[in-house]
């Protein structure tokens, strides 16, 4: 038996793994007590590590669709096929015949997030999807409109903090998100047990909103109303004070006049709050020696995603508690680039192109994974022939997954790099699975950028790979070779390039590490036996630290490097130089939420939920993570069940623009009144899967009661929360 330290990919908390092994078999996992950042903490997903990295339906080798059907091949002969075949598509219809498909999964891993930015130039393509637009998107679209960076997203100063409002989130069952947290529940205890505050905004009573201070039933997808009701009451009151970042905000009696109309009584029929709750929380807020305002999901996929998460920011800035300890601020991550000095940038812009078929605006170089479907079924120029996924099961994932289903099965080719045969990929002319996660080396690229203590952390592969598997790194090198027309030069090509790329650009900045420097010289200095982790010593020698990828072999548990710190004006990157308010988008889109004031509520609405066994659709077949009672259930509140006749335990249908759906009912006072809950990532019931465990419990998929056609305008994110839906019961 030996031991060996892993972070874990499973969720944003990344947490630190010791995992018991009996030769290359993993026999158990527990939390690294002397990780710096998780100190030991674990949560089910982690403890499954073993499981999910033994899975048996888990492809062990690249598949090729022959005759109709996927068959067994070579790496070679599955890199021959898609070279063969994407290419003469890009040189026929040109490169937006091609559409990328990036999944959540994706952001886990060292190749996600090194290579798909190098498979994007590779392509050419405008017609990149991922899970963004079903989740954050709002988040990078305000802080790019803000901050002139859509990456400066602030997170909440957990362990500081005085007073948290949070909205939209359940970090018990989700362990945070945009908040990379270790222990979520652990620190929200602890901020209570120091006399803090805790306070919820959720249409259920969570286990997080049981564990709060304060629960505010909102109706659904009202967050903005009531964000802009408490901006409006710190102005009416005379509770604004910015402090000392007054100096780098400009806009912000322009905000003062743009939520003239939003008053508390003006909100609280719409938000079914009464006027009083919403100033005491206002006032609570502003007379917190630090607080912090933290929004998510259920924030993010509504009608006025954009406008709650620009709202959360600027609640921030009034109060004085952005950029300061025990407020929010902006993480400084081992692989960012060198802070450079204060000054204007190029700012964030919004619809550089749009969508072929209903004309949705880019952002972030996204296009709205809603739209997806209909740009590969809709005739005519510029029509998606071909589609890239990576990590990503949008048939599950985005609106109306029957139809994306049809449009993926008429596609000309398709390419997936994923593990499974799930609910998308069966519809593959050439799966790449990569191996299990205990044989990749990790760094969280990502989730170091949105933690809420400066750390950084490396695990080599814990097991060594096995004889006809390929590297992760090396699948997604030779895919961007097959699309580049680069088939057959060596994977290392792939790395040489984007080292050479970045050290010339490095060079060249005077506020860089290597600034003047010789780039071939720098280039010699970098150490890693492959070429990612040559990749991960440039960027860690490029960032703020002085650090090395030697140090962090050095440091098998972690480096501290301490507390989040004000970062404010340096990072900013607006036209300005300054925290720009009211962004010209934002003031455009508030007149359609003015008009929702005048809304009469009624009827029933969804939302989604979440639970600590499960992430979206990726765990699902996971036998320790997919037993016990059925998780796949509508929940209804007792006087809702009542009047329609509801029974616990019972089937009912509920329909929606969308389609509708058989699901049991479970009747619970959890969920307010007014309100249906039904978890996200379920469904898998289609032929051609290889899931068994998932499919001897499929659910339903609760994004087929959608039609694609709800989108956040700024965004182009999904509305998949608090939208109206029938229910009825079934015999």
């Amino acid at each position: 038996m030996s031991t060996a330290l892993r972070i874990c990919p499973l969720c944003e908390a990344t947490c630190g793994l010791t995992l018991t092994l009996d030769g290359t078999r993993i026999t158990g996992a527990r939390g690294d007590r002397d990780d710096v950042f998780s100190q030991g903490f674990i949560c089910p997903k982690g403890a499954s590590f073993g499981e999910v990295d033994a899975d048996p339906d888990r492809l062990t080798g690249p598949l090729v669709r022959k005759d109709g059907r996927l068959q067994e091949a070579t790496w070679e002969e599955a890199f021959d096929t898609v070279a063969a075949r994407i290419r003469p598509l890009i040189e026929t219809y040109g490169p937006n015949a091609v559409g990328l498909v990036l999944g959540n999964p994706n952001v886990h891993t060292m190749a996600g997030a090194l290579y798909p930015p190098l498979l994007i130039g590779a392509l050419r393509t405008r017609n990149l999807f991922t899970a963004s637009t079903l989740d954050q998107m709002p988040k990078h679209v305000s802080s790019g409109l803000l901050f002139g960076d859509p990456f400066a997203i602030p997170v909440p100063d957990l362990d500081r903090t005085d007073h948290l409002l949070m909205l939209g989130a359940n970090p018990l069952d989700s362990n945070g998100s945009l908040c990379t947290a270790p222990d979520f529940p652990g620190k929200l205890k602890a901020l209570r047990k120091r006399g803090g505050t805790l306070t919820v905004v959720d249409p259920r009573r969570t286990r997080t909103a049981r564990l709060a201070d304060r629960h505010v039933a909102i109706r659904p997808g009202t967050d903005a109303l009531l964000l802009a009701a408490l901006v409006h009451t710190l102005f009416a009151e005379g509770l604004t004070d910015p402090g000392p970042l007054a100096d780098h905000v400009q806009g912000i009696e322009d905000v003062r006049e743009a939520v003239r109309d939003f008053t508390p009584e003006a909100v609280a029929a719409a938000c079914d709050l009464d006027a009083a709750t919403i100033r005491t929380v206002a006032r609570d807020l502003a007379a917190a020696p630090t607080a912090a305002v933290y929004g998510r999901m259920g924030s993010s996929t509504v009608a006025y995603g954009t406008l709650a998460n620009w709202l959360v920011d600027v609640l921030n800035v009034l109060t004085g508690n952005l950029d300061r300890p025990g407020g929010a601020l902006f993480p400084l991550s081992a692989t960012a680039p060198a802070p450079r000095p204060a000054g204007p940038g190029k700012g964030f812009a919004l619809g550089r192109w749009t969508s072929r078929v209903s004309g949705h605006p880019e952002a972030k170089g996204e296009l709205p994974t809603a739209a997806l479907a209909e740009e590969i079924d809709t005739e005519g120029e510029g029509r998606i022939r071909a589609v890239i996924t990576v990590a990503a099961n949008p048939v599950l994932s985005a609106p109306d997954g029957r139809r994306l289903d049809a449009a993926l099965g008429a596609l000309d080719f398709m390419v997936a790099v994923d593990p499974y045969l799930n609910e998308t990929t069966r519809h593959a002319d050439v799966v790449l699975p990569p191996p299990p996660p205990s044989r990749s080396a990790h760094f969280d690229f990502a989730f170091n950028g949105f933690a809420v203590r400066n750390q950084v952390r490396f695990t080599p592969a814990a097991v060594p790979l096995e004889e006809g598997r390929m590297d992760e790194c090396e699948i997604h090198a030779r895919l961007v070779l097959a699309v580049s027309g680069m088939h057959g030069a060596p994977p290392s090509a792939v790395d040489d390039l984007a080292v050479d790329t970045a050290l010339a650009k490095a060079v060249a900045q005077p506020h860089s590490p290597v600034h003047g420097a010789d780039p071939q010289a720098v280039a010699a200095q970098l150490s890693g036996a492959t070429g990612p982790e040559r990749r991960l010593d440039m960027m860690l020698r490029l960032g703020p630290y002085d650090l090395t990828l030697e140090d962090l072999r050095q440091a098998p548990h972690g480096i501290d490097l301490g507390p989040l710190e004000p970062r404010l004006p340096g990072l900013l990157k607006t036209r300005s130089g300054r925290v720009e308010l009211l962004p010209a988008p934002i003031a455009a889109d508030l007149p359609r939420l003015r008009a929702a004031l005048d809304v009469e509520p009624g009827g029933l609405v969804l939302v989604g939920r979440r639970h600590l066994r499960s992430n979206n659709s990726w765990l699902h077949n996971a036998p320790s993570l997919n037993s016990g009672s059925n998780r796949c259930t509508l929940q209804v509140h007792p006087a809702d069940a009542d009047r329609l006749g509801l029974a616990d335990g019972k089937p009912a249908r509920i329909a929606a623009e969308g389609g509708a759906l058989e699901v049991e009912v479970e009747i619970t006072d959890t969920v307010r009144s007014g309100v249906v809950s039904l978890p996200h990532g379920w469904g898998h019931d289609r032929p051609g899967t290889r899931l068994a465990v998932a499919a001897a419990r499929p659910g339903v998929n609760v994004n087929q009661l959608l039609d694609g056609s709800r989108l956040d305008p700024l965004s182009g994110t999904a509305v998949l929360n608090g939208f109206p839906v029938e229910l009825a019961p079934l015999p």
